[in-house]
């Protein structure tokens, strides 16, 4: 098994072009266009599998699987997160790679963690405005970069009024990858906030 893409995708419905209006589709372009850029990139790295982590059923899994694999012809399992601390997803990701290790090793994956960032941003947002949401979310963006995982997992102890609802998703994808032992470098595509949460387009470099 070999991962040949990793990303990490928002997945609000207003973002497709059948729900959100032209105009509420324009507050979030770069979101919109960095995705569409990282499903291009899926199909040129046309793995023979995805694994897609949502904490939502349906549109969890859908949004992102509409910029990102709309066509994509192989199977694609879906991974429903609940909500156990992030710790025991990393630990998950890092059974499911095991898990893979033991199938053929010409297999090629694409893995894709779907959530949003804090529902807290703005007063006028789903969940109001608290002071936790906009420090998680630079926390976050500032760990990714660092490759701090150790405080990546903290998180949801140091703003549980955060409204987040992507951080368990996440670090399933995080815990695959470090089972992988494979070298990579997470690359900030995008954050936007328009609407009160926080969308995220993160790509993972991989070698």
């Amino acid at each position: 098994m070999a991962i040949v893409f990793a990303v990490l995708s928002p997945h609000p419905p207003i973002i497709l072009p059948d729900v959100g209006s032209p105009e509420d589709r324009n507050q979030v372009k770069d979101t919109i266009e960095n995705l569409k850029k990282l499903g291009e990139k899926l199909k040129e790295k046309n793995p023979d599998s995805i694994i897609i982590s949502s904490p939502h059923p349906d549109w969890g899994f859908d949004v992102p699987l509409f910029f990102l694999a709309k066509d994509f012809k192989g199977k694609i399992e879906k991974v429903l997160i609940g909500s156990e601390n992030p710790q025991f997803y990393f630990e998950q990701g890092k059974n499911l790679c095991q898990k893979l290790d033991r199938g053929p090793t010409s297999n090629q994956l694409g893995l894709i963690a779907s959530g949003d960032l804090s529902h807290c941003l703005r007063a006028d947002g789903p969940y109001g405005l608290h002071p936790q949401g906009p420090e998680f979310d630079k926390e976050l963006i500032e760990s990714l970069k660092e490759k701090d995982i150790t405080n990546i997992l903290r998180l949801a102890d140091k703003y549980p009024e955060a409204g987040e609802c992507g951080l368990r998703s996440f670090c399933f994808l995080l815990g695959v990858l470090e089972e992988a032992k494979i070298s990579y470098q997470p690359e900030i595509l995008s954050y936007q906030a328009p609407f009160g949460v926080g969308y995220l387009v993160a790509n993972f470099k991989l070698s």
